[in-house]
């Protein structure tokens, strides 16, 4: 068999001077404590969904038995873990994008200008969704009629479903707060003539 060549090159971490993270720093105190708890929420959602999955496993094939109503706490963790996820790319601009304004166009106004009505779009959408947000943890709060009686729970636990909902609420506010950070500041390159990234 012929051995593959190989050429030894030193990686090296690339430091960023002041940085000790690819994504900003928070400056603010409402930044830091919502980086702060999304960091914290994130980690604890990860750690329990991945204990839940693993003993779930175990339990399934290795005891041959089932573990009751599992389902229910990892759709209740991924929802805290995906949308405190979705916040922190907001606030750190890594969220999911299909911008191609970005890649192909040179700067200039008319890329700052289609920059800004991006980030109107896209708070306009998101507000729209915190609005739905709202409406549907009011709805797993109070029950259908309004009450607080027959909350909509998980069948097996009996948890309220509301603990799964506030998490979205949570989330798309978050992501309203930080898209429209990014619109204001596309507004002031716009009209500043300032960057384009």
């Amino acid at each position: 068999m012929a051995e593959i060549e190989t050429k030894d090159v030193p990686m090296e971490p690339v430091a960023v001077e002041g940085c000790s993270s690819p994504y900003p720093a928070p400056t603010n105190l409402l930044d830091k404590i919502t980086v702060n708890f999304y960091s914290v929420i994130c980690f604890t959602m990860s750690m329990l969904l991945m204990l839940v999955i693993s003993a779930a496993t175990m339990t399934r094939y290795v005891l041959q038995i089932d573990l009751y109503g599992f389902e229910e706490w990892i759709k209740i963790f991924a929802f805290w873990l995906y949308f405190m996820g979705a916040g922190f790319g907001a606030y750190a601009g890594t969220h999911v994008s299909a911008d191609l304004v970005q890649s192909y166009l040179k700067d200039g106004t008319f890329k700052r200008l289609l920059i800004f009505i991006r980030t109107v779009i896209t708070l306009g959408v998101t507000l729209l969704f915190t609005w739905y947000g709202w409406d549907f943890f009011w709805f797993g709060f109070r029950g259908p009629l309004g009450t607080g009686i027959a909350i909509p729970k998980t069948v097996a636990w009996r948890i309220p479903m509301w603990t799964a909902y506030i998490s979205i609420f949570i989330g798309l506010l978050s992501m309203s707060w930080y898209f429209g950070r990014d619109m204001i500041r596309a507004g002031k390159d716009l009209i500043t003539g300032g960057k384009t990234e």
